[in-house]
């Protein structure tokens, strides 16, 4: 008899000691984000902001980017209030698909200009292509 694992949560503070395990954490979000469920992706974001270690900057800068591939607006949302506390290359991997102009803003550091989210998210394509045919 198959049973459901449970999903952990992801809202304690506390970050595993070791770098495998964080980035585990935020890699294994990929299957939410597929599924379009953007939460734990974003929390665990958001703890691991202030880490020390590249490989973790990366693994979060990119599944921000798979984040933004579904739903742009949210992974910009994240990253308006977030922008600025995220080691360099979090961002960089996180906007490296962005239309060329909103991600030299980024660049620029005048991401807080940007008021607008761009509509490029996974439903919105679909929806418009849909419409199409």
């Amino acid at each position: 008899m198959a049973t459901r694992k449970r999903r952990r949560s992801t809202s304690g503070s506390s970050k595993p000691e070791l770098i495998w395990e964080r980035r585990i954490a935020i890699m294994a979000t990929f299957h939410y984000i597929k599924k379009g469920e953007f939460d734990p992706t974003l929390r665990i974001a958001e703890l691991l902001l202030a880490d020390k270690h590249d490989l973790i900057h990366k693994a979060t800068g990119w599944m921000l980017r798979e984040i933004g591939k579904c739903n742009l607006a949210a992974e910009e949302s994240f990253l308006k209030v977030h922008y600025r506390q995220m080691p360099r290359t979090m961002p960089r991997y996180a906007i490296e698909k962005f239309p060329e102009n909103l991600r030299l803003q980024y660049l620029r550091g005048e991401s807080a200009l940007v008021s607008k989210p761009c509509l490029t998210s996974c439903n919105v394509v679909s929806k418009i292509t849909q419409r199409i045919e």
